[in-house]
């Protein structure tokens, strides 16, 4: 669409910041006012909208589009999108080992096992690691203990969580991202390890690499938002 103001700024709306374009209150699609809690992610926010040139581009808005998922999707169906994150912690990438080959093997120990003792030590969360293709039952205790720890994240963090989940297949990933314990380097390059290591051994191609490049900008934009909420 044509851009429709001059400019974009940050206002202080009690312990909340909100943007104005032209002096009006930016709203999410649902009409709910814009607000986030943090300086650094609304002025950044703001950022976006002034960025804009003769039209405005969606997908050039991408903090934005967070921001309202959160207020008009997640915050009204919260524990529904809590139940959907945890859901992962059954099915964790990190719990899915390859049998062969050795180096790969190792690789895959080297780089996940870390993360998934830390989710031990930090949410008393033990998932079992298997190298079977066959579903692997997890102690409930395990699975109750990372709901909870999903479940302690505000609307907008969740909206995070979500999408550092989705895009990595792991629910670890996207605790431990959110958290700051990983990078998004770190994230995307465990969550690609096994077809990193093939892509080391056959090549890569046109179609993989766009596709990487997706996910990458994915888990990218969750750590940039998560950074920014920390004020960061």
């Amino acid at each position: 669409m044509k851009r429709f103001y001059k400019e974009a700024k940050i206002v202080a709306a009690g312990d909340q910041f909100g943007i104005e374009l032209d002096g009006k209150p930016l709203r999410t699609p649902e009409k709910r006012a814009l607000t986030v809690p943090s300086r650094a992610l609304a002025e950044a926010i703001a950022a976006e909208w002034h960025g804009q040139g003769i039209t405005v581009k969606p997908l050039d808005l991408p903090l934005t589009r967070l921001v309202s998922t959160a207020i008009d999707r997640v915050a009204p169906r919260r524990p529904d999108v809590v139940t959907e994150i945890a859901k992962y912690a059954g099915t964790d990438l990190l719990c899915y080992r390859a049998d062969e080959p050795r180096e790969l093997v190792e690789r895959q120990r080297t780089i996940w096992q870390p993360l998934l003792d830390w989710a031990e030590a930090r949410f008393a969360a033990t998932l079992a690691v298997t190298q079977s293709v066959t579903p692997l039952a997890q102690d409930a205790a395990a699975l109750a203990a990372i709901e909870r720890a999903i479940a302690a994240h505000d609307a907008l963090r969740l909206v995070a969580l979500h999408l550092a989940t989705t895009t990595c297949g792991s629910v670890v990933l996207g605790l431990a991202l959110l958290a700051d314990r990983i990078s998004a380097e770190e994230a995307f390059a465990a969550a690609q390890l096994e077809e990193s290591f093939q892509i080391e051994r056959w090549g890569e191609d046109a179609e993989q690499t766009q596709r990487r490049a997706a996910l990458k900008e994915d888990i990218v934009l969750a750590a940039r938002f998560a950074a920014l909420l920390r004020g960061d």
